[in-house]
């Protein structure tokens, strides 16, 4: 009997360290015969790191909370709510970093009004997360008066950009180094920490979790707070892409980011979720737009791109949750 479960566990297994992987590889391997030999020239395949950046920053966030059976659809606007935030300071005449101190801090806070909602009312995270995403995108239109926010430059516009002079050693942008090490420590602190344990706990099955003890009001509203600060983080990479806060920027973002998510092994149903695998799959949807701009496809014909990926995506999580279902039965 252990043997014949066993032999039934093993293609999911399979599919969720591998897949994402695999998954990669078969999108480069055919954007590569599209666009031609430069698709993986070094400054090409800069560019794609640079792209998965900010997809990348707030996807380690949303693999927290879908890894705690939560889900938050403001994302996006935390995003352009967080540069709009950091060019007034900037602005001002605040210090950079402090201005990206309250650009995070802006998505803390509408992260733990979130977490507040849910653990406090019961409220849906879906309903509340949607509500919150009018918010947050009305909240950067007033403050920016629905127009663009100049700011002065600083170092924070050069996080995305190709290391010159002395710089030069660290072959990526310094952002993207700071997104790796930063994957680093979450991925250690979903993996060997008590509180990881209790996210993954809660997303499994949050009553038995209650009932070993696991302080689920007080993970959850961590939870939605570190994913809104990772999205406030993102706005951070956005800004230093636009150099500009932007109250209309990054509609539609968290679809690209719950995609990344689950192309790289979570689950919406919560209790999964691998960090190096969101990192995959943020590259894969980076990979997407990229070659699809450089192959010159219409705008709209991405957008049908993306939307299948996520509907693969979706199946992909369904075919996975349903094959371990059956394994276990």
């Amino acid at each position: 009997m252990g043997i014949l479960i066993e032999t039934a566990q093993t293609p999911a297994k399979w599919l969720n360290r591998s897949g994402p992987v695999l998954g990669l590889f078969l999108v480069c391997l055919i954007f590569g015969f599209l666009v031609g030999p430069q698709f993986f020239n070094p400054g090409n395949l800069e560019l794609i790191a640079r792209q998965t950046a900010i997809v990348a920053v707030a996807a380690i966030g949303m693999t927290v909370v879908i890894a705690s059976a939560g889900i938050d659809l403001s994302v996006g606007s935390v995003v352009s709510l967080s540069t709009v935030v950091m060019a007034l300071l900037l602005r001002s005449g605040v210090p950079a970093f402090a201005a990206v101190g309250g650009a995070v801090a802006a998505g803390v806070l509408c992260g733990a009004i979130v977490g507040l909602l849910v653990t406090r009312l019961r409220l849906l995270p879906f309903i509340v997360t949607l509500g919150m995403m009018l918010i947050a995108r009305g909240a950067a239109k007033g403050l920016a008066d629905e127009q663009r926010v100049e700011a002065p430059v600083t170092w924070i516009n050069d996080l995305l950009r190709s290391p010159s002079g002395s710089q030069s050693w660290l072959l990526l942008p310094v952002g993207v180094w700071a997104i790796i090490a930063l994957s680093l420590m979450t991925a250690a602190t979903l993996e060997y920490t008590r509180f990881g344990r209790h996210i993954f706990a809660i997303g499994s099955n949050e009553r038995t979790a209650r009932l070993c003890g696991v302080p689920v009001e007080a993970c959850k509203l961590a939870v939605y707070s570190i994913g809104a600060g990772f999205a406030g983080l993102a706005g951070v990479m956005e800004f230093s892409k636009l150099s500009v806060g932007d109250p209309t920027v990054a509609v539609g973002f968290e679809l690209d980011v719950i995609a990344a998510v689950i192309i790289g092994g979570g689950s919406l149903l919560g209790g999964r979720g691998s960090i190096f695998g969101t990192l995959i799959g943020a590259t894969i949807m980076a990979v997407i737009q990229l070659g699809s701009s450089q192959r010159g496809l219409p705008n709209w014909v991405q957008q049908i791109v993306t939307g299948i990926i996520i509907i693969l995506a979706v199946a992909l999580d369904h075919w996975r949750q349903h094959g371990h279902n059956n394994s276990r039965s």
